[in-house]
């Protein structure tokens, strides 16, 4: 899906002038006007499932525009009821694993079935422009066109864990739209996961063949994160070494902690390609989230979410506070360079700009 920028722009005022000499007409332009969206007008449009709505309602919810910031919290105020009626699935994998080949035959499976999947593709950001680097759209063109899907690309913009801070209110939109799987596509893997760990019910980790050469790569932490591991591209000359591979990951998943009470990790093999092996990751799914309602695992994890949530945003807030008081930035570089310079400790630093009662 194409980003948007919340607002319809309005050509008004082309005039044509002559010089008086039958010259050609100049035509001149006022500057195009931004059609604002009340919050409940979003609202109406979110729920009616209208994808030109939905993605104007991300857009607010991205924006930095204190205005836009209060009209969005309004706008999901009003939605909270129709959303949590999901099924969230975190996607990351180690690099060349094929994360979007493998959503787009996912996602596609899952609409077939009755399914409106929505993707919210992380893509990496550009260090000088801050701005996307990959376009999600040329990388899932099958899904992209599906009417029963909905692309978000959004840039990670340095936030850790690859996953755009406005990711979980995304997520709660979509889910608002009638959305009821929604997939999370990952930067890739790192300690910094857990982050998406955090906001979704099942989490599968995409590997390539060849378990004994990767794992010496792995971090153990993301194995242990993880619910599912796909053993992805397992076709033609793979398929072999595919089987083996899964049969390694099972041994050492014996010695890892499960992920998710009362459900053991599972391992297995998948090919994008062919389709051998995705209904039996969606059969996954829907027998993990029957056991975790089962068990009340699945509440928990969400209860426990939310509330990592909101201590999240304590942090986030404090830390633009301190910043905007005037003079701050100032501070904290002549403090950086004291320290640089072995005049004063960490802890003396800190002291000078929270000083003690």
């Amino acid at each position: 899906m194409e980003k948007r920028n919340g607002s319809r722009q309005v050509m008004k005022g082309v005039s044509d002038a002559h010089d008086g000499m039958g010259a050609r007409p100049r035509r001149r332009f006022r500057k195009p006007e931004a059609r604002s969206y009340s919050a409940e007008e979003l609202a109406q449009g979110v729920l009616a499932g209208s994808r030109q709505e939905l993605s104007r309602a991300i857009t607010l919810i991205e924006s930095a525009n204190p205005g836009h910031q209060r009209t969005s919290q309004e706008l999901l105020n009003r939605l909270l009821p129709e959303t949590g009626n999901s099924i969230r699935i975190g996607i990351t994998g180690v690099p060349g694993a094929g994360k979007s080949t493998f959503i787009e035959t996912f996602g596609t499976l899952l609409t077939k079935e009755g399914h409106r999947v929505a993707v919210l593709a992380i893509d990496p950001s550009s260090t000088v422009t801050g701005g996307s680097i990959l376009g999600d759209k040329t990388r899932m063109e099958e899904l992209a066109r599906n009417p029963k899907a909905f692309i978000r690309p959004s840039p990670t913009a340095g936030t850790l864990g690859g996953v755009h801070k406005k990711t979980r209110e995304t997520m709660l939109l979509c889910e608002a739209a009638g959305y009821d799987v929604i997939l999370v596509e990952t930067v890739g893997v790192g300690q910094s996961e857990t982050i998406v760990r955090g906001m979704v019910d099942l989490f599968l980790l995409l590997v390539l063949t060849g378990a004994g050469d990767e794992l010496q790569g792995m971090k153990k932490g993301i194995m242990e994160l993880s619910d599912a591991l796909i053993v992805h591209k397992a076709d033609g000359d793979n398929e072999k070494t595919a089987k083996k591979t899964v049969a390694e990951y099972k041994q050492m998943l014996k010695l890892l902690q499960p992920a998710t009470p009362g459900w053991e990790t599972r391992a297995l093999a998948a090919s994008s390609v062919t389709g051998k092996g995705i209904r039996e990751i969606r059969e996954l799914a829907l027998q993990f989230c029957e056991a975790g309602k089962e068990n009340g695992s699945f509440f928990e994890r969400r209860k426990r979410q939310t509330k990592e949530w909101f201590h999240s945003m304590i942090q986030n807030e404090l830390e633009r506070r301190f910043y905007s008081e005037e003079g701050r930035l100032a501070e904290v570089k002549n403090l950086e360079q004291e320290l640089l310079a072995d005049r004063l400790t960490v802890a003396q630093a800190v002291e000078q700009l929270f000083p003690s009662d």
